[in-house]
């Protein structure tokens, strides 16, 4: 049965990253077009390295600002970053009109150490978010509005605020030391100002549902967002796996390995993604985060299938 996640509305968001060429961002701006189109929270951005504004994400990030009515919510990563770097950068996203983060402690590099000194200067996500805030506190520490009537005159309001996304691990964070440690990890990310957690990707509803039970459990209170990965090849799904360490998926990786055909393995991915889709809104999940891989159409099906859109998306005219 599908249940119909468009009454009420249950927020969608997705995923994407900056290409690594010229054409491919004309096609991403494409992408990104078609993933407005239904109105999502916000279009997350990744981290990429390499320059004052973080690589391309900066210029991604901007062309959805300006282009689309949709949030754009910017990656963040503590790995390699020392305080005056991130800072840098946060202060540059902040003045560009960013205002909504996701803070990553990040994976060390290939052959390196946790005590490796060049892995930076903040040692958790939650120094990042505290870091975030407290940048956007110097920047803005208030906020002035004109008095009607009263030439000259301004009412000092609280100062705008920022967003702050973490990261939340159903099925525990491959580099945990004993139990529960990533709850533990997400509390503290709560307590230095987090407004909302983003899960890794899982494989099963339980996973999230019985994560999301025993993270109430524990005292965490803000709204935790299911992660979604549709799985569209076993080559993609073997990638995934060795990325995120997540325990192999049997029942998907034997029905993505019975299709001979990527069309039939496209189909049998977007059926999982849905009906984890389905089952996780059933449970009560506050929206759907979808990773996108930069393609609209898979992740545009998964909602349609699931019963998130019930008609075909409008897509806007381009801006020229």
């Amino acid at each position: 049965m599908s249940i119909d996640l468009s009454t009420p509305p249950v927020p969608i968001s997705f995923e994407v990253y900056p290409p690594r060429s010229d054409a491919g961002f004309a096609a991403l701006h494409e992408t990104i077009r078609h993933l407005a189109s239904v109105d999502p929270r916000f279009i997350s951005v990744t981290y990429g390295a390499g320059g004052s504004t973080g690589g391309r994400s900066l210029e991604l990030l901007t062309h959805i600002l300006r282009e689309t009515h949709v949030e754009p919510l910017a990656h963040l990563t503590c790995v390699g970053n020392t305080y005056a770097g991130a800072n840098s950068l946060i202060r540059e996203f902040l003045d560009a009109g960013i205002t909504s983060f996701l803070a990553l402690r990040g994976d060390p590099p290939a052959g390196a150490s946790e005590d490796d000194a060049f892995l930076g200067d903040l040692a958790s996500a939650a120094e990042l978010v505290q870091l975030i805030d407290r940048v956007q506190a110097e920047r803005a520490p208030y906020a002035e509005t004109p008095v009607p009537g009263v030439p000259g005159a301004v009412r000092v309001e609280k100062r705008p605020g920022v967003d702050i996304a973490v990261a939340a691990f159903p099925n525990g964070h491959p580099r945990s030391r004993r139990p529960f440690e990533d709850i533990d990890a997400l509390l503290a990310k709560q307590a230095a100002g987090a407004t909302l957690a983003i899960t890794q990707l899982f494989f099963h509803a339980d996973d999230y549902l019985a994560f999301v039970q025993r993270s109430r459990e524990a005292g965490v209170t803000i709204p935790i967002l299911p992660g979604i990965m549709p799985i569209t090849s076993p080559a993609r799904l073997r990638r995934v796996i060795e990325l995120t360490g997540e325990q192999h998926p049997a029942d998907l990786a034997l029905a993505l390995d019975l299709e001979s055909t990527a069309e039939g393995q496209r189909d049998v991915g977007i059926a999982h993604a849905a009906r984890l889709a389905r089952e996780v809104a059933e449970g009560g999940a506050p929206g759907i985060h979808l990773y996108a891989f930069n393609n609209h159409d898979t992740v545009l099906e998964v909602l349609r299938e699931a019963g998130a859109l019930t008609a075909e998306s409008r897509v806007p005219d381009p801006v020229h």
